[in-house]
């Protein structure tokens, strides 16, 4: 699996932390996309550019990490296809993999310890869409988008 990555100044520790996180658990690829410097860093740029190669396609899944894991996630889910979920706890982030099938998962370095969002980012990567009747509503989803 290939994971893009994204963070603001506020975030760069736990970006870091989370990248070798994954890669030691699950081996996965990831790609950097946000900032690795503490200087002031629009959390929006790297919503977008996250959020732009999931949408396309380069990359399986998106992480952003900011300092409540909100605007960094809002600005994600302006992108077509991107179901972006900020999540502070892991049963939420369980349950939009199973349910939302969501592509992209945002979380706040100044609201969650970095043990708690291990645990957060594994059930988001472990668990798997269930479709049937979620899908219905999936669609329902990318009909507002369509229309929008």
């Amino acid at each position: 699996m290939k994971i893009a990555i994204g963070n603001d100044h506020v975030a760069v520790d736990y970006k870091n932390q989370i990248m070798e996180y994954i890669q030691d658990k699950y081996g996965y690829e990831i790609i950097n996309y946000g900032t690795d410097s503490v200087e002031r860093y629009n959390y929006p740029e790297a919503g977008k550019k996250v959020a732009e190669v999931v949408s396309s396609g380069k990359v399986d899944r998106g992480i952003l990490i900011c300092g409540t894991g909100v605007g960094i996630g809002i600005s994600a889910n302006k992108i077509k296809g991107i179901r972006c979920v900020t999540c502070s706890e892991p049963y939420s982030a369980k349950l939009s993999r199973q349910h939302n099938d969501t592509n992209v998962l945002s979380f706040g370095a100044r609201v969650v310890g970095i043990e708690l969002a291990k645990m957060i980012v594994d059930e988001w990567l472990t668990a798997e869409y269930e479709g049937g009747r979620h899908q219905v509503r999936l669609d329902m989803i990318s009909d507002i988008e369509k229309d929008n």
